[in-house]
């Protein structure tokens, strides 16, 4: 079943310059939002017990901060990731500093609260399937980004995509000959004991990105969607695909539909989030 909470001003779409709210300062940037979820894909041969996406939107003032929380996630995990971002981010009264500064920490421990709680009644293997991807905008000034799973966040600056990275990553890749040398010793390890590695499991999205970047006049959307999207389209196929469209709804919509004509089988749900 689709569930979808909206805790916003407005409708979410693009407004044109004489439509801006009067009071709103003369350095933020207008942010507009649209989603779409394909709430059935039996039809594609998925099974009936197939459970769609949750999308979520939240908008809460904070000070002179204007945060605006979207999710998509896996149903089994989007409770428990909204409900602490709810409780510790947006209902404890955080002034402007806390907010700037545990931001993205925040973000973490909500992700790592929410998968430790699926772990008390899932299999491992389920655990690893849960898919979640957030972002957290200030001030249209600042992202910050978490997504575990098969669920992606992808930012489109001056037409060009960008998968969203962790600083962590980031700095593993300056550091890939250690790393091949420790996978190295790793498998000599293995084999020395006598295990088949052809047979050896290992977890399937189980790592937690977090990033938090600055928004400049280069950003121009993001996109966040489920395993449904990635798993037909590269990164850069889905920005060219939408770039030209100016409402981020049927930007949304047409993600979606190009997903399931491409014979997608798994969970098809996006939100674009606009910086105008």
């Amino acid at each position: 079943a689709f569930r979808l909470r909206r805790f916003l001003i407005g409708d979410g779409k693009r407004k044109k310059k004489g439509q801006e709210f009067t009071r709103r300062p003369s350095w933020m940037m207008p942010v507009s939002h649209g989603y779409y979820v394909v709430e059935d894909q039996s039809f594609r041969g998925g099974s009936e017990d197939f459970e769609c996406s949750s999308v979520v939107v939240q908008r809460e003032p904070v000070g002179d901060i204007e945060c605006w929380f979207f999710g998509v996630s896996d149903n089994q995990i989007a409770d428990g990731i909204h409900k602490y971002i709810q409780s510790h981010l947006f209902s404890k009264n955080p002034n402007e500093p806390q907010v700037r500064r545990n931001s993205k920490e925040i973000m973490r421990k909500a992700y790592l609260c929410a998968r430790a709680k699926i772990r008390e009644t899932y299999e491992a293997d389920e655990i690893w399937r849960a898919g979640s991807v957030s972002a957290l905008v200030m001030n249209a000034e600042k992202l910050v980004t978490a997504y575990m799973g098969d669920y992606r966040a992808v930012v489109c600056r001056n037409g060009v995509a960008h998968q969203i990275s962790s600083c962590d990553q980031q700095s593993g890749k300056r550091h890939w000959s250690r790393r091949l040398m420790s996978v190295a010793l790793l498998v000599h390890k293995v084999r020395i004991l006598g295990f088949n590695l052809g047979k050896v499991k290992q977890p399937r999205g189980s790592e937690l990105v977090i990033a938090a970047e600055r928004i400049d006049s280069s950003t121009e959307f993001v996109i966040i969607a489920s395993a449904g999207i990635w798993e037909v389209m590269q990164n850069q196929e889905a920005v060219n695909l939408i770039r030209h469209l100016e409402d981020p709804k049927e930007a949304a919509g047409c993600l979606a539909k190009e997903a399931l004509n491409r014979m997608s089988k798994s969970s098809i749900a996006c939100l674009i989030i606009h910086f105008d």
